[in-house]
């Protein structure tokens, strides 16, 4: 990570019962789109790392023998567990409570490792290294982002857009001007140069795969919140006993955008690179 930041057990503590109503999904066509360049037969394993709810490894464990999913958090391990029962999963898919950076021996080998959002709050050199260890030759390194150089315009939209910018100002009216993650601070960002990263690690030259998103998405104010509280910097802890005060505020600020509860924006495309092992 940054040298001004430390990675701790309350980073996304008390997120994990929003996450899932609140994030946005993956692009539409992200799982056929991985099944096709990845060339899954249903016959490998998957290790999702940082796999928070399972919403990735659950999405893809259609697609293998079995799935694998870490976690640090044990509130998202929880919900993974519970959600792959729920969906008749439990069958080939596994969670484990541990840091990447703390992958348990005996793992075995993986066809394919998927990070996503959540590569970088890890030492990634350290984890591509023990990454690399763990896929099987010519297995794979998959690492997925929202396409943060797209723009999402608010024309058009069925209902007033979600207020991102206000709910920002809010929230730092709360905790501060400097964004907050666990019990530290993030003054300049999470880390990028994932490139040379695994490079070093040992990975060979990337393929770029680009889902499209653009389609409208209602949101409901229970989504909308739940999606601020799910965020590392407005996790629910950050705001000890203020928190009913905060969600008050939150909460008439999107009355006074959208009276009917009702608010739309623009699926995000997701961008995957794939690197070869």
């Amino acid at each position: 990570m940054t040298a001004d930041w430390q990675w701790d057990d309350t980073l996304f503590a008390g997120t994990a019962t929003y996450y899932r109503q609140g994030r946005l999904p993956y692009a539409p066509g992200l799982v056929a789109a991985l099944a096709e360049a990845l060339r899954l037969d249903g016959r490998g394993r998957l290790l999702d790392v940082g796999c928070g709810p399972g919403t990735l490894a659950l999405d893809l464990a259609g697609h293998f023998a079995e799935v694998v999913g870490v976690d640090p958090d044990g509130g998202m391990i929880a919900e993974a567990e519970r959600t792959a029962v729920e969906l008749e999963l439990k069958g080939n898919s596994h969670w484990i409570q541990a840091r990447a950076e703390q992958l348990p021996d005996g793992l075995g080998e993986f066809t394919v490792a998927t990070f996503g959002q959540s590569f970088h709050w890890m030492d990634r050199a350290r984890v591509a290294a023990r990454v690399h260890t763990l896929l099987r030759p010519g297995g794979a390194l998959v690492h997925l982002s929202d396409l943060k150089s797209e723009s999402r315009p608010t024309e058009g939209l069925p209902h007033p857009p979600v207020p991102h910018a206000a709910i920002a100002e809010l929230v730092r009216s709360h905790l501060g001007p400097v964004r907050r993650a666990g019990q530290g601070f993030l003054p300049h960002g999470t880390p990028a140069g994932e490139a040379a990263v695994l490079t070093a690690a040992g990975f060979g030259d990337p393929r770029r795969l680009v889902v499209p998103g653009g389609q409208a998405l209602t949101r409901t104010t229970d989504q909308v919140v739940a999606g601020v509280l799910s965020l590392s910097s407005s996790a629910p802890h950050l705001f000890g006993p203020h928190l009913p005060a905060f969600e008050a505020d939150l909460r008439r600020l999107l009355h006074d955008t959208s009276p009917t509860g009702l608010f739309a924006e623009r699926q995000p495309s997701t961008e995957a690179f794939i690197w070869q092992r």
